[in-house]
């Protein structure tokens, strides 16, 4: 049986280097060109026509926007707004990019650690430079929960700090991990489904195709969740807890 960790193996297509970094063209650059030029056509698509009878495109988009309007107006206030169009993106992005990963030949990027830690950083770095630009020195009080008395700060304060540099990390490897362990056990089920042949192949392929349609849904909770979190996160710098 083929390795099942063998798909999320990158080659190099074009090694390309710029000052010393390497920024060759590999299957995962590739398959982030095709995710942004989908969802961008998608997108322009939907809003050409502002037709009174909506077409199928535009009702989709339309309950996309009400959708994620809804969950910044439930997280951070209409203060959050003026992140819809960040919000957006970060979901139709990582979205796509776990349903394209279905594609059979594609390549999922979101099963790159490499990838989910950059989104979860510069989701927690804005969060912070949200809270210092909004409340200055005060934001420093997100490590003090109200109400806690001050003789236990000293074991709150370590422990919210803790909590604090985790959540990148939880946020990242939350993606990466399950979009991983997804595709390695349709890999495995199609080897078996291989192996067992006519005999006994039906069984394995038929847990496949139950379990694909298990990751679709997969697809859209991970989106939905890194999304939601980028929400509490830029809401707790907007309103410290």
């Amino acid at each position: 049986m083929e390795n099942p960790l063998h798909p999320f193996e990158l080659h190099t297509y074009v090694p390309l280097s710029l000052l010393g970094l390497d920024i060759s063209l590999n299957k995962a650059t590739i398959t982030m060109w095709i995710v942004v030029a989908v969802v961008t056509g998608l997108m322009m698509q939907a809003g050409r026509t502002r037709a009174l009878v909506p077409t199928k495109l535009q009702n989709v988009a339309e309950l996309l926007v009400d959708f994620i309007r809804s969950m910044i107006l439930d997280t951070m206030g209409k203060e959050g707004l003026r992140f819809f169009p960040l919000i957006t993106t970060l979901f139709l992005f990582i979205l796509f990019c776990n349903l394209l990963g279905l594609v059979p030949g594609s390549y999922t990027v979101t099963s790159q650690l490499v990838v989910t830690a950059v989104l979860a950083i510069s989701v927690y770095v804005l969060s912070i430079l949200v809270g210092i630009k909004l409340h200055g020195i005060k934001f420093l009080q997100i490590l003090t929960p109200s109400g806690t008395p001050g003789w236990l700060l000293p074991l709150v304060i370590p422990i919210e700090i803790i909590s604090q540099l985790a959540r990148p990390l939880a946020l990242a490897v939350r993606l990466f991990a399950n979009m991983t362990a997804g595709h390695v056990i349709l890999g495995v089920l199609f080897g078996l489904t291989i192996a067992g042949g006519m005999l006994i192949g039906w069984l394995p392929f038929a847990f496949t195709i139950a379990l694909y349609g298990l990751e679709v849904g997969i697809a859209f909770i991970q989106a939905y969740i890194f999304t939601i979190l980028t929400c509490v996160y830029l809401g707790d710098a907007i309103h410290l807890h």
